[in-house]
């Protein structure tokens, strides 16, 4: 199943139980509270935890339906960007980001 069908199940899944599907800024919560279940598990060292990071991704990919993003034409887009982009590491060993794709230097 690619990242397109996932959306749409997500989201007809959501619909067939009458669950948000209009209030963005409610969806953001939720996800954000996800994360937040997805950390303790994972910390706890929980089972579970990868059906954490799948509820996760079911939050999000409702997000990019309601405000009208094709999730993975964005995720292929922002992959191809990343991967033309060049870091160094500062003195502390934090990433520097060098280059951006497309910018002129």
């Amino acid at each position: 199943m690619d990242l397109r069908a996932i959306q749409a199940a997500a989201v007809a899944n959501k619909n067939a139980k009458d669950l948000n599907l209009t209030n963005v800024e409610l969806e953001f919560c939720l996800l954000t509270a996800e994360v937040g279940e997805a950390i303790t598990s994972w910390r706890r060292g929980e089972d579970g935890f990868d059906l954490e990071l799948a509820d996760i991704q079911l939050f999000l990919v409702a997000l990019a339906d309601m405000t009208g993003v094709d999730l993975q034409d964005a995720v292929e887009r922002k992959m191809r960007i990343n991967a033309d982009r060049v870091y160094r590491r500062d003195d502390r060993g934090v990433p520097i980001k060098i280059t951006e794709p497309g910018a002129v230097r």
